[in-house]
């Protein structure tokens, strides 16, 4: 079958949209600005006598999060 050479088939349509939509998206990702490092945060001393567990704002959550 062939077609008419003025006119735009389905598929070229569709072609042409996936292939701008793709140059779009990696031009997107070319020009983003990087973000900049941040510093790790200094990891706290181990205590003297072992242990190391202490309630945190993160673990009251969780405690929170299983209550029934």
């Amino acid at each position: 079958m062939s077609q008419p050479q003025g006119k735009l088939s389905r598929r070229t349509l569709f072609a042409g949209a996936g292939t701008a939509g793709a140059v779009a998206a990696v031009a997107g990702l070319m020009s983003a600005p990087k973000p900049a490092e941040q510093a790790a945060p200094e990891p706290k001393a181990a205590p003297a006598k072992g242990g190391g567990y202490h309630l945190s704002e993160h673990i009251k959550q969780y405690y929170q999060t299983t209550r029934i």
